[in-house]
Order: structure tokens, then C-alpha cells, then sequence
């Protein structure tokens, strides 16, 4: 997903990204998904994302590698289904928007 708020994340963000996508051995830890390759039920090429599981103001935790798992965009779009309902549903402001 792209980063909106770039401010909210440290400096290091690319190389933790990079360390969270290679511990998941370049795969959607949830549906297996491999990056750059075709996506086994929706056809595109994935791209693996870094998904915060729970979003903190405590930058060591909020990065750290029991916060973090790797997702293809399906199912990275799945888990933040509820957060982009609510900003559609609410017409949430850009500045309010659950980012």
C-alpha cells in the first residue's frame, strides 16, 4: 500500500520493510502468495507489502518484527477492509482518515 504519512515512519523504513519481507521468505505470510509472481487467485503480478498488525506511537515496538508480517495486496487490502469502510462511510476528512 503506498504511505501517505511518510512522517510515521523512521528514516530506516526501506531497510525494515525489506528484513520483514525477506524473514517471509518473499511470500504473503497468509496466503503464500510469492512476490512478482501471479497471484494464484486473482491473476496480478504481487507485490508484497509490510502490514502493521497493531499501529502504536512507540516507534522500537511499532516497527519491530512481532509487528510486522508480509502481505500480498489482497490480503493487505482483506485486513484493512474495516479501517477504508469507515473512512468511505464517514467521509472522514484526508487529515481525519484512520491512515
Amino acid at each position: 500500500m503506498p504511505i501517505k504519512d511518510k512522517s510515521k515512519y523512521p528514516d530506516n523504513w526501506k531497510e525494515i520493510s525489506l528484513k520483514a519481507r525477506e524473514r517471509s521468505d518473499f511470500k504473503c505470510e497468509l496466503c503464500g502468495a510469492e512476490n512478482g509472481k501471479q497471484h494464484h487467485m486473482t491473476g496480478s503480478k504481487v507485490v508484497l507489502t509490510v502490514h502493521h498488525i497493531e499501529w502504536t506511537d512507540d516507534q522500537e515496538y511499532n516497527n519491530s518484527y512481532p509487528n510486522l508480517i508480509a502481505l500480498c495486496q489482497k490480503c493487505h487490502l482483506r485486513l484493512d477492509l474495516g479501517k477504508h469502510m469507515r473512512n468511505r462511510l464517514y467521509g472522514a476528512r484526508k487529515d481525519d482518515r484512520l491512515d
